[in-house]
């Protein structure tokens, strides 16, 4: 008996139920993220309007309140303040109840007012969109079950979890505890698969943080971005321009020294330096690690391991306290390990510095080169070759 206007066999309301939350998602990365938050692309008004009028039907969330929240948490990420880390209120908590994290910033006028600036703030934004009362929720309530009949309560209610448990959940979550990495930002944010069709491309979140304000996630050549694929056929049907997107890294074999172009480079590429970095001389750290479990039985401690790649996938400073106190023990016990710490604390120092000339820095870089080559570490000596190597791309 059909109950509604539309009657589609089973397995059609499947389909338009995943259908209906994947625009919202797509509203969520295109619109919220790249769009307002990061202005990575600007969209034509009839796109830009659609995809808030789709959020209020979907989501009930106010454009300068996600947009605040998520400035916000670019600005402290995985540190005291970020309004929704796993490392500082746990993974249950945040991929659980992130919304609950989520409303309470809301509540938050001092986050609104200094990361919430350039978003809508129009007539139907302040009379209808950022009204308190969820007149969008009950009106996708009354068309569902209009057109799908009882079953239009089910599909809502799918409706209305989707966002909550994915965007306030798996991506503030997982994305910040479990995942690869490519980069290393000092932040915990990791790529959750390299895939990013089921989020939008948001997926890809640690390559988000190592370039934010790219309108394109993926970064290798084996990820995939959906958010970007309708960025560009938006793009392509004069709906979208893009504004930015993560430069492309350049190697040049044949440089032996550092330029002014090479100090470009990896200031751009930071966070792929210190996670090339992380990545060369990893096997030597181990190896040293090894070396001490065996000689001394204080670091026959399984968990060792781990705070070796923790340190150099991130920062010393964000280990917890039990397991920076191992670190600090280890890095006195081993020259190994105590140059490579200070080789690297240097050379983040150096890419993040501006108080200096660009001559100043090229000879400090340079200086730094020289003085891993002749550290006697072998996998520092190799990393400081392909330091040099780094390169802008060449101008057609």
């Amino acid at each position: 008996m059909q109950l509604g206007i539309l009657d589609p066999p089973w397995w059609a309301y499947l389909l338009i139920t995943l259908a209906l939350t994947h625009i919202t998602i797509a509203a969520v990365t295109i619109y919220l993220h790249r769009h307002q938050a990061h202005r990575a692309v600007e969209l034509h008004p009839l796109v830009s309007h659609f995809f808030r009028f789709w959020l209020w039907l979907t989501t009930g969330m106010v454009t300068r309140e996600w947009v605040a929240i998520h400035r916000k948490h670019h600005v402290r990420s995985d540190l005291a303040g970020d309004p929704h880390s796993p490392q500082v209120f746990g993974i249950r908590k945040v991929l659980f109840d992130g919304v609950d994290l989520y409303r309470r910033e809301t509540r938050n006028s001092a986050t609104l007012e200094q990361y919430g600036k350039s978003t809508p703030d129009d007539f139907i934004e302040r009379k209808l969109y950022a009204r308190p009362l969820p007149y969008g929720l009950g009106l996708m309530l009354v068309i569902d079950v209009a057109l799908f009949g009882p079953i239009g309560l089910s599909m809502w209610a799918v409706q209305m979890l989707w966002i909550p448990f994915f965007a306030a959940g798996v991506i503030n979550g997982v994305g910040h505890y479990w995942g690869y990495r490519n980069f290393a930002p000092t932040d915990a944010s990791r790529n959750i698969v390299p895939w990013g069709v089921l989020i939008g491309g948001e997926e890809l979140h640690n390559n988000h943080h190592a370039y934010a304000t790219s309108a394109r996630f993926s970064n290798r050549w084996w990820e995939f971005d959906i958010g970007w694929l309708y960025i560009c056929l938006l793009a392509q049907l004069h709906l979208a321009r893009v504004k930015k997107v993560a430069p492309r890294v350049c190697h040049n074999p044949s440089k032996i020294r550092c330029d002014a172009d090479t100090l470009r480079a990896v200031i751009t590429h930071r966070y792929d330096v210190l996670a090339r970095f992380g990545r060369s001389v990893q096997r030597t750290a181990m190896e040293e690690i090894r070396r001490l479990c065996a000689a001394m039985p204080e670091f026959r401690n399984s968990r060792m391991r781990h705070v070796i790649r923790h340190w150099l996938q991130r920062d010393a400073l964000t280990l917890p306290a039990k397991e920076r106190v191992a670190l600090e023990q280890a890095l006195h016990s081993s020259p190994v390990l105590n140059t490579i710490d200070a080789m690297r604390q240097e050379l983040a120092a150096l890419l993040s510095r501006s108080s200096v000339t660009t001559e100043q820095l090229v000879k400090q870089l340079e200086d730094w080169c020289r003085r891993a080559e002749a550290s006697g570490i072998g996998a520092l000596r190799e990393f400081s070759r392909t330091l040099r190597g780094y390169d802008l791309p060449q101008r057609m």
